[in-house]
Parts: structure tokens; C-alpha cells; sequence
């Protein structure tokens, strides 16, 4: 293999570090930390808790960098400690779990259709409107149960095959598939029959929806949250698609997620700061 893939790069800055150089550490870091927040983010729907969630997965994967056994590609390993304090942080809080689509639908329709005209925000009217729909459509992911949403995110959104898919969510490739396919149904099936996105013969329109969301504070013109230090659209970072799902409507539906902007995590000094700790550089007997 390459000394130039991305794994084997992986694999110095890996001995490096473990070897006590700060420098290698902190770029391993920054190197996935985005990533790690996009998926939270995603998990989440919520900016200020995909940033804590980051920064402690970030955390754990580097107190357990020496355990790494180079059975695996580096990713993979690191996706698998990523879904385990995922999930384990959202059965400590249960009460994130009990959103459902009934309910989800129920608040769509209960909110009022308002025109955006009749309002002056400091941001453009089509910004605010996409807040909307990328605010909506992340609700939507958090009425599936969480570990199919980790694998919704995984297998549709990042596009990891069955294979990776299944190693990082620690089942069968089987399994992954089904498990993912059902996510599939379960979004298009709710999209089909509510949102105007997808099937034009919906009354829910992201325009419409916008000034009701402000009002309710899930959509903040000030302070975007999913449209802010935008890098580039997920799809153009991602490898081609190995198993492409055929039927065009739900390529449709499924472009709609993969269209949500890949976000700059939050800023480095934090991480940078416990990367100097006393407990960090003890652990990895780190040069100064």
C-alpha cells in the first residue's frame, strides 16, 4: 500500500504521537474533528450539543489512541468509539428520544402558514428560509430510534458501504442493510406524506413554515446554526457512491439530506487546550 493513502498517513501520525510528538496529536485532531461534528450534528439537530458531544468523543479517542491495533483502518475505529458515546449519551437522556413522527407531523401542521413579508429580519428571506428546511429536516432524523439514525447518518449521508457500515455499528453487514432500509422507508414514507419537497401535493411549504419556527426558536436569524463557516456540500466530499439506491424518487428525497452543508466544527484553542493539559501530556509523555 501507498505510503500516501490516507490510512498509512493515519497510521505515522498515530505512532508519532503515541511516541509523545504534541504537534502529530493535534493533527490527527483537527484532521477529524470536523467530520466527527458533521455526524453530530446530524445526531443531534442541535449545534451547542454536537460541539460538547465532539469535543468528548475527540477526547476518548485520543485517551485510547494506544489501544488502536491496526486491525481496521484508523476510521473505522474511530467511527466505532464515535457511535458508542453517542449512543450511551443519548440513553442518559431519554427524554431526547421521544420524539416521534406523529408528533413531529402534528407540530408541522399546528404551525401557522405566515408570510415572510409581513416581517424584517437582517438576514435575506432564502436564507432564512433554507434555516427552515435544513432546521426541519434535521427534526426529522431525531424521530428515528438512535441507533438507526447513527446508521441513517452512516450508510445514506455519509455513504459508507454495508461492510464499514456494519463494523462501526458492531453487527452483521445483513443487518446494517435491513436496519438502513427501514430508516429509508420510515423518512420517505413521513416526507411523502407531509413535506411539499418531496410530494408537491403537500400544503407544508419551507417559506411558509419559516416565521412560525422563529417564533417558536427553532430557527435563530441571528445566529444560523446549520448555514454558519459553511466548507462544502457533503456530497462533494464524499467518495462515489458504491451501491447506488435506483428508484428516483427516493434519490430525490435522499439528495435533499445530502445537500445539507458540511460545517467547520468548533473552534480548535479548546481542543488545543486539552491537548496541552497536564492529564493529556502525561498520558502521552508529550514534547514540549
Amino acid at each position: 500500500m501507498s505510503s500516501n493513502t490516507p490510512n498509512q498517513q493515519d497510521i505515522l501520525l498515530i505512532q508519532e504521537a503515541i511516541s509523545g510528538d504534541s504537534a502529530s496529536l493535534e493533527k490527527l485532531v483537527k484532521k477529524y474533528q470536523d467530520w466527527v461534528f458533521n455526524l453530530a450534528i446530524s445526531f443531534t439537530g442541535d449545534r451547542d450539543e454536537a460541539a460538547d458531544l465532539t469535543q468528548e468523543a475527540l477526547i476518548k479517542m485520543v485517551t485510547k489512541l494506544s489501544s488502536f491495533r491496526y486491525e481496521s483502518r484508523f476510521t473505522t475505529w474511530l467511527y466505532r468509539i464515535v457511535k458508542n458515546h453517542f449512543l450511551n449519551s443519548q440513553r442518559r437522556q431519554a427524554e431526547l428520544n421521544s420524539l416521534t413522527f406523529e408528533a413531529f407531523g402534528e407540530g408541522l401542521d399546528q404551525a401557522p402558514d405566515l408570510p415572510l413579508s409581513d416581517h424584517r429580519f437582517e438576514v435575506e428571506d432564502k436564507i432564512l428560509v433554507k434555516e427552515a428546511k435544513l432546521s426541519c429536516m434535521k427534526g426529522m432524523l431525531l424521530c428515528l430510534e438512535p441507533a438507526q439514525r447513527m446508521i441513517y447518518i452512516l450508510g445514506e449521508l455519509f455513504e459508507f458501504s454495508d461492510a464499514t457500515g456494519a463494523e462501526i455499528m458492531e453487527i452483521s453487514k445483513a443487518n446494517f442493510r435491513v436496519k438502513l432500509h427501514r430508516a429509508r422507508q420510515q423518512l420517505y414514507s413521513f416526507m411523502n406524506q407531509k413535506c411539499g419537497l418531496v410530494n408537491k401535493s403537500n400544503p407544508c411549504r419551507c417559506a411558509k413554515k419559516t416565521v412560525a419556527f422563529i417564533e417558536k426558536g427553532f430557527v435563530d436569524p441571528v445566529n444560523l446554526h446549520f448555514q454558519k463557516d459553511t466548507l462544502k456540500r457533503i456530497d462533494q466530499l464524499l467518495d462515489k457512491k458504491i451501491d447506488t439506491f435506483q428508484h428516483d424518487i427516493h434519490q430525490d428525497y435522499q439528495a435533499l439530506f445530502q445537500e445539507h452543508p458540511f460545517l467547520k466544527g468548533p473552534e480548535t484553542a479548546s481542543v488545543k487546550s486539552w491537548l496541552d493539559s497536564d492529564k493529556m501530556k502525561d498520558v502521552f509523555d508529550l514534547d514540549n
